[in-house]
């Protein structure tokens, strides 16, 4: 099987787990559960809620765009898009598959130590946005 989706929105990395001093009990910060909530409904919005999660290995491209700041020129804006030049700034990629993982985990698969295979990429581009194809190898 083989997904592809579109997420519209600005990638996030996934924040470390908090700690609640009174409870003694860690907790994903909701900026992130928030994040992982969009990734997950833009999948099932797309290819319905009734997907039986995957026990097969998973192989996951992430490919990220971020639009280039609106103080830019629109001379440089236009050159960082066209050349599809690396956007090197935060978030890091690990922490970008971590939560788009985090997000499909139980939606898409059983469980993310099935990916077998991940690459995540991070460039320019007109607008802010993940693409993610997901293949399952049976």
């Amino acid at each position: 099987m083989r997904y592809n989706f579109t997420v519209n929105t600005k990638a996030i990395g996934k924040a470390r787990p908090r700690f609640n001093t009174y409870t003694k009990a860690t907790y994903t910060p909701q900026k992130t559960k928030n994040y992982e909530e969009i990734i997950k409904n833009t999948f099932q919005e797309k290819y319905g809620l009734k997907i039986n999660p995957s026990a097969n290995e998973i192989y996951i491209k992430i490919d990220v765009e971020y639009a280039p700041p609106e103080s830019y020129s629109k001379k440089k804006k236009a050159e960082l898009i066209d050349c599809k030049q690396g956007y090197m700034h935060k978030p890091d990629v690990d922490n970008i598959a971590k939560a788009v993982l985090d997000a499909l985990n139980g939606v898409v698969w059983l469980d993310d130590k099935q990916v077998v295979g991940l690459l995540v990429l991070k460039a320019y581009g007109k607008e802010d946005k993940i693409d993610i194809e997901i293949i399952e190898v049976k």
